[in-house]
């Protein structure tokens, strides 16, 4: 049964080896000293009890996959059936393959070197072969732990240590430590060229509101309520554009003072047919609301009747918005009255509504 399971140890050995590949360019180059201790299974052939030896190894890292190291070593077997002890000393030249190189790393050996065999008072110099397989276990990087279970062929030659056979077959188990010599490389990381991080924006200078008039009423861009009038067109506080036209408290005539105003009014229209204009009433913050709603829409009306002059224009609308949108102050006399007024909308787009005052 030993025999056999030594062969199975060294076809797989051999298998391992046999099936190297191009080993990839490894950093760890270190040489470094292996102190073990061992158990011995001998093989029937030498009539002897287990045993126990020791031994050391001193190595190099070759690459990824290979380490090479001299081992040196004794073992003594105890002899059975009051056969002599076995006092075994010798050495080898050792090949190891490591399948992966990481914190755990098995690997396959292979090993070929000389033993001197003594044994009931004599002794005798063979060959010896070993192939087998193990594990190393990193515990810091000059220290690691390190196990491996060999097949040892052994050939005395014609000493004759052994009435009937000079060939012999033992089960070795080696446990004991690496510990490699020098601070471990490292893989140098490539510097990483620093990004120029992107010039920022320059900012987009922004126009001051109060710095623009688009319309060229004379009310800056960040007052006018209505920024589309009309160059030339008169036009309130807030930019938009008013019909000269003031109304008397409660009342929707237009006085012939104010008719020069619409025909000039009229004449402006006339001139830009392209537009849509609303035409829209406003009153005073007097009397009820409703009732200042209906006022206003017919102020618009009455304005409207007077430019158009009978004929149809399309483009031309009339809205009434009572006292919503005031001018001025409608506490004092003089601020209703010009609150009571008709203004024109270019675009026909509607004022946002004014708080009173």
């Amino acid at each position: 049964m030993l025999k056999k399971q030594l062969f199975t140890i060294l076809a797989l050995t051999s298998v391992s080896f046999l099936s190297i590949a191009q080993a990839d360019k490894y950093l760890d180059n270190r040489w470094y000293v292996a102190p073990f201790g061992t158990f011995i299974e001998p093989g029937g052939d030498r009539n002897a009890e287990s045993g126990w030896g020791g031994g050391m190894s001193i190595g190099k890292i070759l690459n990824e996959h290979f380490n090479v190291e001299l081992k040196g070593f004794y073992q003594g077997l105890p002899g059975a059936n009051q056969n002599g002890n076995w006092d075994l000393a010798g050495g080898t030249a050792d090949v190891q393959y490591f399948i992966s190189r990481g914190t755990f790393s098995p690997y396959t050996v292979l090993g070929l070197g000389a033993m001197n065999s003594s044994h009931n008072g004599d002794s005798g110099v063979g060959f010896i072969g070993e192939a087998g397989a193990g594990f190393t276990y990193e515990l810091h990087d000059n220290f690691l732990v390190r196990s491996d279970v060999r097949y040892r062929y052994n050939n005395n030659f014609s000493a004759n240590l052994q009435p009937g056979s000079n060939d012999f077959h033992d089960l070795v188990l080696n446990v004991g430590f690496v510990i490699p010599l020098g601070p471990k490389p490292k893989a140098v990381v490539a510097a990483v060229p620093a990004i120029t991080p992107a010039p920022a924006p320059t900012p987009v200078a922004v126009a001051d509101c109060s710095t623009l008039d688009g319309d060229n009423d004379g009310v800056n861009d960040c007052k006018d309520l209505c920024p589309n009038t009309l160059p030339g067109v008169k036009v309130s506080i807030k930019g938009c554009w008013i019909v000269d036209v003031k109304f008397d408290n409660d009342k929707d005539i237009i006085k012939p003072q104010y008719f020069q105003n619409l025909d000039n009014t009229a004449k402006v229209i006339k001139a830009h047919p392209e537009l849509v204009i609303e035409i829209q009433g406003h009153t005073s913050k007097t009397g009820g609301f409703k009732h200042n709603m209906s006022l206003s829409d017919r102020r618009a009306m009455a304005v409207k009747q007077y430019l158009v002059n009978g004929t149809q224009s399309p483009n031309l609308t009339m809205r009434g918005y009572g006292w919503t949108q005031p001018i001025d102050t409608n506490d004092t006399e003089a601020g209703r009255a010009n609150n009571r007024r008709v203004q024109l909308e270019v675009d026909g787009k509607p004022q946002q509504p004014l708080h009173d005052k």
